[in-house]
């Protein structure tokens, strides 16, 4: 055997329903839309959420609340131990954080996290740090600096 002598097993392979292709197919003249009404329009149906005429459900339940999601700050997240490992000296800015390669891009902001622990006294300029990551830069004698968005 072989190759081009492999072949689907024996009806497990048909044709599409061609409709619309003229009288000869079987399926012309109305398409196997049947006579007329709604369904054998173009784009017919009633849509999701019809109901009938009656109030649909989506407009019968009340609307509460508020999301917040259009005003929600994404940051890209940096931990100390990731900065630590650079071994930068001085000031560590988002620009030096890209360059690096430790991001690839600033969304909303940077935001320092504290899990890890820094050594060496470094200036840490981001739009936002955790308790736990300012606390940390402090007591290895560095600062954490906020810059404003």
């Amino acid at each position: 055997m072989r190759i081009e002598d492999l072949r689907p097993a024996k009806g497990s392979v048909k044709k599409r329903k061609r409709i619309g292709r003229g009288p000869g197919s079987g399926h012309g003249k109305t398409s196997t839309k049947g006579h007329k009404g709604q369904k054998a329009r173009s784009g017919a149906g009633k849509g999701a959420g019809f109901e009938g005429g009656q109030m649909p459900m989506q407009r019968r339940l009340p609307k509460r609340g508020f999301k917040n999601y259009p005003f929600k700050l994404q940051f890209t997240i940096v931990n100390l131990r990731d900065i630590a490992k650079l071994g930068v000296a001085g000031d560590i800015t988002p620009a030096i954080l890209i360059e690096q390669g430790l991001i690839k891009k600033i969304l909303d902001g940077v935001k320092v996290l504290g899990d890890g622990e820094v050594s060496s006294a470094i200036t840490v300029k981001a739009h936002s740090f955790s308790d736990s990551a300012r606390k940390k830069i402090v007591a290895a004698g560095g600062k954490a600096e906020v810059i404003e968005f």
